[in-house]
């Protein structure tokens, strides 16, 4: 119990809140929602991405949290200290993030090469056939710019959680939130005229957004969007990995947490919709639809450069000011899955903060380097169970997000839904006397419901059903 109470906590609520809503902001929620919306008929996906985030993401949040602050542990160990039959769950839970920071970090060199480029004004040559290909293949830019954006990680996870983590993220989050307000404003405002004679408008491409299409809607068409909500809403959570349950045992047993909840949730989907609402409308007024059918790095390393250099001068500010945005975002992201690794080695073989951040650094630049070079000497391309191509990178990325997170997600339900009971968590959150304001909805949730859901969007992730 000595150990329990000398464990840190955040100064406040919202410190807390902001670094958990840092954490949730990453970059799927800038490149992967706004596809998405636009592809699954605007305003329907966004009413069920919201019905979703009121059910499904609430209860994984809330149990994610819950289970921290009561075990007082890192993921590593407090599934096991909830259940020992469960300490298997604590492992796979923290295999996500060792698997995951490495090519974040990858991908937050991209972002800082991009940011570079639009601060220096040569924003136009990112807009070069073959740019992006050729910088992720050179042998050392990318390797570089990796290997300082994982000690830039390091330095803030060095400084601990009050000076380091909760700092960082009250200075951080309220610039990326000005910014991501300011960008989708002016993304609202622009027009272009291509050169066929036809003009469009920013508030164009916000109505395709915000208007529900049902046309040609049929049955399956609606399941794949409802899986395709799911299947955002749940990587966008930061849930299954780790860290809700490291940053929710920082969390002081007076903090409310009910209410810290509901503000994590609903930062988290306020900037997924500002994202669309800034990347929709842009790419909509200076490429038509067809430019948002581009997702992923595609459609942030290549599509949007081209709109940026489409704007004139305005561009290179507005491109700088959005790749700034996008490296906030992937700093915070990063930060959280560092501190999810950092503190299990602490909790289990009772590390200092410093020697685990130091051994966990050497491993995420080892294993960034190995990603940065599978676009070059150790470049292949596989075929993954659910027909995908795929890189180092992309290997990586599917191991953990499509088959590891909806296992550990599914364990929890187990945990919380049947080995042990709802109260666990409805306990915790009530604990200083708050209400739990959706308990019956959360009993359901985390009993049926998201097992069932949990189960589809695994069976669906690694090829195994196709039907939708």
């Amino acid at each position: 119990m000595q150990q329990e109470k000398k464990r840190n906590t955040f100064a406040g609520s919202i410190g807390f809140v902001l670094a958990a809503a840092g954490s949730a902001v990453g970059l799927g929620n800038i490149w992967r929602f706004p596809h998405l919306a636009a592809k699954d008929g605007g305003g329907l996906f966004l009413l069920i991405y919201l019905v979703l985030a009121l059910t499904f993401g609430y209860t994984l949040l809330a149990s994610e949290l819950a289970i921290g602050r009561k075990t007082r542990k890192g993921a590593l160990q407090a599934y096991g200290k909830l259940h020992r039959k469960y300490g298997f769950l604590g492992a796979i839970a923290s295999l996500v993030p060792l698997i995951i920071l490495p090519y974040y970090c990858a991908i937050g060199g991209w972002v800082l090469k991009y940011f570079l480029v639009f601060l220096t004004g040569h924003g136009v040559d990112a807009t070069a056939s073959g740019y992006f290909t050729d910088f992720i293949t050179s042998p050392v830019q990318p390797v570089a710019l990796g290997l300082l954006f994982v000690l830039m990680v390091a330095f803030i996870i060095f400084r601990g959680v009050n000076k380091g983590i909760e700092s960082s993220s009250k200075l951080i989050m309220p610039v990326l939130f000005v910014l991501v307000i300011g960008i989708a404003v002016f993304s609202m405002t622009i027009s272009h005229t291509d050169e066929s004679g036809v003009t469009r408008t920013g508030l164009q491409g916000l109505k395709i957004l915000l208007v529900p299409d049902f046309s040609g809607l049929t049955l399956k068409g609606f399941f794949t969007v409802l899986m395709d909500a799911m299947g955002q809403l749940f990587y966008s959570i930061s849930v299954a990995m780790g860290i809700m349950v490291t940053y929710g045992s920082y969390v002081s047993d007076d903090a409310n947490l009910g209410k810290s909840i509901n503000q994590i949730e609903f930062f988290d989907t306020l900037v997924a919709f500002l994202a669309a609402a800034m990347i929709i409308p842009a790419v909509y007024t200076f490429m038509g639809r067809e430019g948002m059918e581009a997702s992923g790095p595609s459609l942030m390393f290549v599509s949007l450069p081209k709109v940026f250099e489409a704007m004139g001068v305005a561009g290179h500010v507005v491109g700088a000011l959005f790749f700034l945005l996008v490296f906030f975002a992937a700093l915070t992201s990063a930060v959280s899955v560092m501190e999810a690794i950092v503190s299990g080695l602490m909790d289990r073989f009772h590390m200092s903060r410093a020697r685990a951040t130091a051994l966990e650094t050497v491993v995420a630049v080892v294993m960034c380097l190995l990603v940065c070079l599978g676009y070059n000497g150790l470049y292949f391309d596989i075929l993954l169970p659910n027909g995908a191509h795929a890189q180092l990178l992309d290997v990586m990325d599917y191991v953990s997000n499509n088959c590891l997170m909806p296992i550990v997600a599914i364990g929890t339900c187990a945990l919380i839904g049947w080995t042990l009971s709802p109260k666990v968590v409805i306990d915790e959150v009530e604990k200083n006397g708050q209400r739990f304001g959706r308990r019956r909805l959360y009993t359901i949730t985390i009993k049926i419901i998201a097992p069932i859901l949990l189960t589809v969007l695994l069976l669906k992730s690694v090829g195994l059903l196709t039907v939708i």
